[in-house]
């Protein structure tokens, strides 16, 4: 199930609670709201959104405006390369991926910023279940599907050799799990690497050539509103926790496939990285799953314990930075 998000009738209602003045009605008003979004698990439908200029805009995350309010929203699925060199560790992840180099990587990342800025000049659609995608903004970042004319945002980069297949999964409206987007991804990526266009052709000078092949798209919006079905939550206060997928570059077109877990082995104490480590050695630390180690990576660097306290917790700092370090970072 999918409905458009009721900007205006909360809006109405808060402006009726606060003309008797009433903090108990505008409590429940908002408890309301939060709880059939939250117990239903339904997608947010945003329409006739728009493209925030900011600095911070890139292939994958940007500022977008929804009637008055503004958001920042973070692509499912697909991360399109940096745009400069502040996260050299994931630039070095991105270059291996497109086998290509740093700098070639962040053209690559400026190449998907301009085709994300063409792509959403005109309104466009988001599908969001209001899922923390982090970030270093004071304003709150979420996960989300964009729909623009062409169809997903995310298939489009990544059919256009700009973005590779990785971050987190969420299944997408009228899918009732993320394999066949996944799948779909695949198909993409392969079909640019042969044609070399994007980062799989930065070293043939084909970074701005684009997909010629009519492609089909995925549009979540047109025909599927009797087809979503999203998991309800476990607590109706709760979101949706969307599952990392790192995907490294694959040498056929079959679709990935996801490593089984494995028993954890445990980490010497400050022994970690923690700007450099992978999620297989991140969990391999005591009280550190895949999400949080998936939280910690997308928050990378962290230049002092206070940084890292904000995203694990006091008690998981210590597995992870030395005394030594966190000497340092006061």
């Amino acid at each position: 199930m999918w409905r458009k998000f009721p900007t205006c009738e909360i809006r109405q209602a808060l402006a009726a609670a606060s003309a008797t003045k009433s903090a108990a009605l505008v409590v429940a008003i908002l408890c309301v709201a939060i709880v059939n979004l939250g117990a239903r698990g339904d997608w947010i439908v945003l329409e006739n959104c728009r493209l925030i200029v900011n600095p911070a805009n890139d292939g994958d995350s940007f500022h977008a405006s929804a009637g008055e309010k503004e958001y920042i929203f973070r692509l499912y699925m697909v991360d399109a390369p940096e745009t400069d060199e502040m996260n050299p560790t994931r630039l070095v992840e991105q270059a291996k991926y497109f086998a290509i180099t740093v700098p070639q990587a962040i053209e690559v990342g400026q190449a998907a910023k301009e085709f994300t800025r063409e792509k959403l000049s005109e309104p466009f659609t988001v599908f969001t279940r209001m899922s923390d995608a982090m970030g270093r903004s004071k304003l709150e970042r979420f996960y989300a599907f964009v729909q623009t004319k062409d169809g997903d945002l995310g298939e489009q980069l990544v059919r256009n050799g700009l973005a590779r297949i990785y971050g987190y999964k969420a299944p997408p409206p009228g899918l009732k799990n993320s394999r066949l987007e996944i799948e779909k991804l695949q198909q993409f990526e392969d079909e640019a690497r042969q044609e070399k266009i994007g980062g799989w052709g930065a070293t043939a000078g084909r970074l701005n050539t684009r997909a010629q092949k009519p492609t089909d798209f995925s549009v979540f919006v047109s025909g599927n509103k009797g087809r979503l079905r999203p998991a309800p939550l476990a607590s109706p206060f709760g979101r949706v926790s969307p599952t990392p997928i790192p995907v490294a570059p694959a040498t056929s077109s079959s679709p990935r496939s996801t490593e089984k877990s494995h028993a954890k082995e445990k980490t010497a104490l400050g022994k970690i990285d923690i700007n450099t480590a992978t999620e297989k050695e991140l969990t391999t630390v005591p009280g550190i799953g895949h999400v949080m180690a998936a939280r910690i990576i997308a928050a990378r660097p962290f230049r002092s314990a206070d940084d890292l306290k904000r995203i694990s917790g006091r008690r998981i700092v210590p597995l992870l930075l030395s005394t030594q370090q966190l000497q340092k970072s006061r």
